[in-house]
């Protein structure tokens, strides 16, 4: 494809892994972060698109600094961040949606572990839009021999997927954390999935994005390595270590903790049933302890294992 202008918000591992990815494909690449002398309006101007990478605490901060900038008519907006807005519930794609009516906002998300991806390792990832033809630009500028790009027409279900995922990374932790074995963390990860489909159709999204790379797939590898921060917070619960101390030896955010506050208070709002994201918001409050939070969920009423819908 023709070659293009990519300014990339967050210079993280992940921001600069996909900056990298671009500009390994040739295009013209900008790295911004806050901490740098070079403004956000110098790397944004004329930009084709513009990727946010940044941590959800900061993405309303740099939306808002985006609005009051001349941000050029047929940019694509693309979000690569996972989590959820404390205040309003929104996600990352509904924040740049409403502040940029105009603008085409795709949602990048997938089992991308960022170490994995700078080592050169293949990996998958989906981007998903309303808009296709923007899905399938943004599609065109990532794809590699050793990076596969899929479109997908739900960006809500994309997004959740890789959301929602987190929480069930702290559990799968614990589960590893405490040796409960291949069996228990089998059964996890599958009501797992259970929960984030029945609270994802509640939200709006499609069941069957759910089971692709951008939910399954993005909970198996966030469940399976300790690459994952997510995962590591768990862990780190189960060996007896307070939460404080845990985070303070994580690079980067565990996005996982913000979105379990998030989801409760949705799920509270709508009666929804997500007992395993409920343990893990009890456990990250300090109500519980890991061999509680495993207790809890063992000795729930029995029941059918029937459609994900039933609460």
């Amino acid at each position: 494809m023709q070659t293009v202008t990519l300014a990339v918000l967050g210079a993280g591992a992940w921001g600069s892994a996909l900056a990298n990815l671009a500009a390994k494909n040739g295009h013209s690449v900008r790295l911004w972060s806050r901490h740098q002398a070079q403004s956000l309006r110098e790397v944004v101007e004329s930009a084709d698109l513009i990727v946010s990478a940044i941590s959800m605490q900061g993405v309303r901060a740099v939306v808002e600094q985006m609005q009051s900038l001349a941000i050029a008519k047929p940019a694509i907006l693309i979000t690569a961040t996972k989590g959820l807005d404390p205040t309003t519930t929104l996600t990352p794609s509904q924040i740049w949606q409403a502040a940029f009516p105009d603008h085409p906002v795709v949602v990048l998300s997938g089992p991308n572990l960022s170490k994995e991806i700078e080592a050169g390792l293949p990996a998958a990832t989906v981007v998903a839009s309303e808009q296709m033809v923007a899905a399938e630009v943004v599609q065109a500028v990532f794809s590699s021999g050793i990076f596969r790009v899929y479109t997908n027409p739900d960006p809500l279900g994309v997004e959740l997927g890789g959301t929602l995922k987190n929480i069930i990374a702290i559990a799968v932790g614990v589960c590893d954390g405490l040796q409960l074995g291949t069996n228990a963390k089998a059964a996890l990860v599958t009501r797992g999935l259970t929960e984030i489909i029945r609270i994802g159709t509640h939200w709006g999204a499609k069941t069957e994005t759910f089971y692709g790379l951008s939910g399954l797939g993005d909970l198996l590898a966030t469940c399976n390595s300790v690459l994952s921060r997510n995962y590591r917070v768990g862990y780190g619960l189960a060996q007896g270590r307070t939460l404080s101390e845990v985070l303070a030896t994580l690079e980067g955010t565990a996005e996982g903790i913000n979105t379990t506050q998030v989801l409760i208070q949705v799920a509270r709002q709508h009666n929804i049933s997500i007992p395993i994201s409920h343990q893990v918001y009890r456990l990250l409050e300090g109500e519980i302890t890991p061999q509680q939070a495993t207790a809890a969920l063992m000795l729930r009423d029995t029941k059918p294992e029937n459609n994900v819908l039933r609460f």
